[in-house]
């Protein structure tokens, strides 16, 4: 399978509504009968989902590719919305799946097993790694941060660029006095989870002050919506920090930093060290957060980015019938094998195997009306 390259992803956009239009006029000949056009107009399927901004090139590019891999028969048309939108659109049940870089809380758990009566599975789909984004003129990536001038930065204590502790860090760079202007999301973001889980873990300042979640309370700073708002607030302001996910960053050419990990190594984010990060025991139902890895060369602001599913796939009020059911299931089964050949061209980490095996089992499991026919599609497709 052909990779993509991250400069790809507007054309593939575009095929994408050029593909939206071409199935909304019929997309077939004159010379077809209306019969037939009917026909091919009910074999298409849309799977509808919705979520995490971090993931959406890649699940764009790979609506695209499944696309073609279907014959224009199955369209995935997925909104870039936010974690907290693409819960809440999923315990709604207005869409097949959810995104989220934040795995589902026990309360959301409980509530959709006792309305289903089912669980709701968390299923990985890529990994998300979140960076500090920086606007300083003369300073491109690579300005190097521990977990404590981070957290200090959040917290309002410290304030500008040329303060001795990132100076510290940094003695070989030009640091200017200028104040800092610290950027967070203003939606309910799986980014931030992923952020505000790392500095809960490596300061008990930060936890008992402001805590970690989707959207939390911030001591300083400004809001943008999407990592689209916070990288324009950044690029717009100088002397300005954020944080947005490594793809994202890429795709904008925008300056990231270096962190410091628990072993004590400056780790430039990349797709090994984020994969590198994730090398570890993974539960069942893969609700695990990573950041601040204990592995040597793995990035320590990184997290899982699920794909949010019902086992009761009947129970989903998004999905009209089994055969929407199986096409899901497929996608997913697509997605996590032959959709991970696109990851590192648009700028993230393939799954680790142990992932993949997890998502296995958790396939297995899903239903319709009681049967499993996760397993059956798992296997013909496997087989195949």
């Amino acid at each position: 399978m052909q990779k993509r390259n991250l400069r790809n992803l507007l054309p593939v956009m575009a095929i994408m509504l050029s593909v939206a239009i071409f199935s909304a006029c019929g997309g077939r000949s004159g010379s077809e009968s209306s019969d037939e056009r009917r026909a091919a107009r009910a074999a298409r399927v849309d799977v509808l989902g919705a979520g995490a901004s971090f993931p959406a090139p890649l699940v764009t590019a790979m609506a695209d590719e499944y696309r073609q891999a279907t014959a224009n028969r199955v369209t995935i048309n997925y909104q870039s919305i936010g974690s907290g939108g693409g819960i809440r659109q999923f315990v709604e049940q207005t869409i097949m799946f959810g995104m989220s870089e934040a795995f589902l809380s026990d309360e959301v758990m409980t509530n959709v097993e006792s309305s289903t009566g089912g669980r709701a599975f968390n299923m990985p789909i890529t990994l998300a790694d979140v960076v500090a984004t920086y606007n300083l003129p003369g300073i491109s990536k690579g300005l190097i941060f521990n977990s404590e001038v981070l957290v200090e930065i959040y917290l309002g204590k410290i304030t500008r660029w040329n303060d001795a502790k990132i100076k510290a860090l940094n003695p070989d760079q030009n640091l200017p006095n200028l104040p800092i202007t610290v950027v967070h999301r203003s939606d309910g973001s799986g980014t931030t989870n992923i952020w505000t889980s790392y500095f809960s873990r490596v300061s008990d300042e930060w936890r008992d002050r402001v805590g970690m979640g989707t959207s939390v309370n911030w001591p300083v700073g400004v809001g943008g919506n999407g990592n689209e708002g916070v990288a324009g607030a950044v690029q717009n302001t100088p002397g300005a920090i954020g944080y947005n996910s490594l793809s994202y960053a890429l795709l904008n050419n925008m300056s990231y930093g270096y962190v410091i990990n628990a072993a004590g190594n400056v780790i430039p984010p990349s797709f090994a060290a984020t994969t590198e990060a994730a090398n570890i025991e993974l539960p069942a139902d893969t609700r695990i957060l990573f950041t601040n890895t204990p592995a040597p060369q793995g990035y320590p602001i990184a997290g899982f980015a699920w794909m949010l599913v019902y086992e009761n796939l009947d129970k989903n009020n998004a999905i009209a019938n089994e055969s929407e059911a199986v096409e899901l299931i497929e996608f997913l089964i697509w997605a996590i094998t032959d959709g991970q050949e696109l990851s590192e061209g648009l700028g993230y980490a393939r799954l680790p195997q142990a992932a993949i095996d997890r998502n296995f089992e958790m396939i297995k499991q899903l239903k319709w009306n009681g049967e499993k026919i996760g397993e059956k599609v798992l296997n013909r497709v496997l087989n195949s």
